[in-house]
């Protein structure tokens, strides 16, 4: 494959915003009690392939709106065609349930297989409806319990978190191109209130565990939130894509503030994924 080639797929998947849903199964595993290490080292595999291939579905549905409001997009552009990004989302969306079934065997199918329908339901049927959030919302608490293991129940209120997190930032980037209802800047900052509160809920393993999360939390609380009051004052196009961008990478502090009651190391783990993941999306947007 060619440079640009090449370059264009990383474009079509959004390719670093991938490091931005590896900690949905660490935070899932943690909150449950169970360690990701050996084959289930994977899980966190099949959560990126699932999310490139919903990148691939979204262009695909969208490429006839992206001619018009995106045309420097992969597809409208004529880097990739249509029939090759919906092969791309097929292809990922098979690697995923491969690895989750070789991470997780048949308790990890049981979650993979309505996440791999809800990522395609979303992208081909539900995103443009009112439901488009909900599901969206889904497709990530459904992600995090796949890192559950045996006790999906155990890791409820930490996915809980995650989708509520989502469900607000997906309802506001519908306002990316012509902007946003001030209503829907405000739910969203509602969200992040909520989506904060559930993951510094519940027990920790200890006060450093407590504390790391409390940290975590707060970096979550000052990303985001300082982004989407900035579009409650002016809900204009871009400051919906700022709070957009923003909301992707605070992904990283919310798993990590989920983690951290768990395991502090794997809460550092996960952080560390933001400082790589704000700088790649310098080269390829998130959005």
């Amino acid at each position: 494959m060619k440079l640009n080639a090449a370059k264009a797929y990383v474009e079509l998947v959004r390719a670093p915003a991938a490091l931005t849903v590896l900690g949905d199964t660490v935070a899932g595993s943690a909150a449950a009690g169970f360690g990701l290490t050996g084959r289930r080292l994977l899980l966190p595999l099949s959560s990126v392939a699932f999310y490139w291939a919903g990148m691939a579905l979204n262009d695909w549905a969208d490429r006839k709106l992206d001619a018009v409001e995106r045309p420097e997009r992969p597809i409208p552009s004529g880097r990739v065609s249509a029939g090759a990004a919906l092969t791309t989302g097929a292809t990922l969306t098979a690697a995923g349930l491969g690895l989750a079934a070789l991470g997780g065997g048949r308790q990890a199918m049981r979650v993979a297989v309505p996440l791999a329908a809800a990522v395609w339901a979303y992208d081909t049927v539900l995103k443009p409806t009112p439901a488009g959030p909900v599901a969206m919302a889904a497709c990530r608490t459904l992600d995090v319990l796949l890192g559950a293991g045996p006790e999906p129940r155990r890791a409820l209120t930490a996915a809980a978190a995650v989708g509520v997190h989502t469900l607000g930032v997906t309802a506001l980037s519908t306002g990316e191109v012509h902007g946003a209802k001030p209503g829907t800047a405000r739910a969203a900052l509602a969200t992040s209130c909520a989506a904060t509160t559930l993951a510094l809920t519940g027990p920790a393993r200890g006060g450093w565990h407590r504390l790391a999360s409390l940290a975590a939390g707060s970096g979550y609380a000052g990303l985001v939130g300082r982004a989407q009051a900035d579009a409650v004052r002016d809900p204009s196009a871009k400051s919906v894509r700022s709070a957009t961008k923003s909301g992707i990478h605070g992904m990283v502090p919310l798993q990590a503030a989920v983690t951290a009651k768990g395991s502090v190391l794997g809460a550092v783990l996960v952080a560390a994924a933001l400082p790589i993941a704000r700088k790649l999306s310098r080269k390829v947007s998130p959005t």
